[in-house]
């Protein structure tokens, strides 16, 4: 039994040093050190030899044992440390090497010229609102002036949710909400999305921007109207950008107005863009009709107000000279990348 103690010795530690594994140690430490291991059945058949060879036999089957449990322990940690090794040698970093260039982003046409618009408005001390783009017809219609059987809901009247509500046609609705809330005077803006309908083509799309304004207060006129946006377009396309007025209806003002610039390109002597007339028409203004001040609680008789409204690609395409609205959500990085 003696020698069987000294070759199983051997033996297991000829078998630890070919392991490279934790699964083929631990199928090796059942083999030897298991309930039915090797080991465990040479300590149970000590009790087969004769009695004065037991306590013998017992001690040094006991010992040897000990001496594999820690031989196992050893090879387990060795094992542990190659694994890391390896590791870190396949997450090492070459902290010589040169660092991976990042491309710079760019901030998106359509946000560029909303954030041009808004800081010039701000600066006239216009505060920025903002209301929801899923709206009730009440705001988005209603309260406008635009009851369910007038004409001017035709263009827009679509896009609804099944519990009523309409996605927004314009971002007019703030106003409404801003006035609810708040007593004259006042000076606000608002800017977000809108949606309507609309086929996409090349100056369509269901999905748009607009900026829209707002003034209230005991005397505003027409010409404080046409001030405020010539000051606007000159900030905004250069100093000898000129302005006309030409009348237009829109529900929720009165007298209304379109508003043109002279064209950005011929300044006004006639080209393609401006199709020959010189012209180039950018946003909707007017005076703020009696029947919105009264849905909000205002006294048409002691407030007056004017608005304006923009759609931000209209500006952006005028401003960068981009003949299809599509391009801006497309997301095509050889054109974004010219801004």
């Amino acid at each position: 039994m003696e020698k069987e103690l000294q070759m199983l010795a051997r033996e297991v530690e000829t078998a630890l040093d070919e392991v490279s594994d934790g699964e083929s140690l631990q199928a090796l430490r059942v083999t030897y050190l298991g309930r039915k291991g090797k080991i465990t059945a040479l300590i149970r058949s000590v009790g087969s030899l004769p009695p004065e060879e037991r306590p013998r036999m017992g001690q040094a089957a006991n010992r040897l044992k000990k001496e594999l449990e820690g031989r196992f322990e050893r090879a387990e940690e060795r094992l542990r440390r190659e694994a890391e090794a390896r590791k870190a040698d396949a997450e090492a970093v070459d902290v010589t090497l040169p660092g991976l260039g990042f491309s710079r982003g760019r901030r998106h046409p359509i946000t560029s010229v909303l954030n041009q618009v808004i800081e010039i408005f701000t600066g006239f001390g216009f505060s920025l609102e903002s209301g929801p783009e899923v709206e009730t017809e009440y705001y988005n219609f209603d309260a406008l002036n635009i009851p369910a059987d007038h004409p001017a809901r035709d263009m827009q009247d679509t896009l609804y949710l099944e519990d009523g509500r309409v996605l927004r046609t314009h971002t007019s609705p703030v106003q409404v909400r801003t006035m609810e809330k708040t007593r004259p005077p006042l000076r606000m803006i608002c800017a977000g999305k809108a949606f309507r309908a609309d086929t996409a083509d090349a100056s369509h799309s269901p999905m748009f921007h607009q900026l829209e304004g707002l003034m209230v207060d005991r005397v505003v006129s027409l010409a404080d109207l046409k001030g405020l946006l010539e000051v606007f377009a000159r900030r905004l396309f250069g100093e000898e950008t000129r302005l006309r007025f030409r009348p237009s209806f829109f529900p929720f003002t009165e007298p209304s107005a379109e508003v043109d610039i002279s064209c950005v390109v011929c300044g006004g002597k006639g080209c393609g863009l401006c199709s020959r007339r010189g012209w180039l028409e950018i946003l909707g203004a007017g005076m703020v009709d009696p029947e919105v001040f009264r849905a909000v609680g205002y006294d048409p008789e002691k407030w007056t107000g004017l608005a304006f409204g923009m759609g931000i690609e209209r500006i952006a395409m005028l401003k960068y000279g981009i003949a299809d609205i599509r391009l801006f959500y497309d997301n095509d990085l050889r054109f974004l990348r010219q801004f």
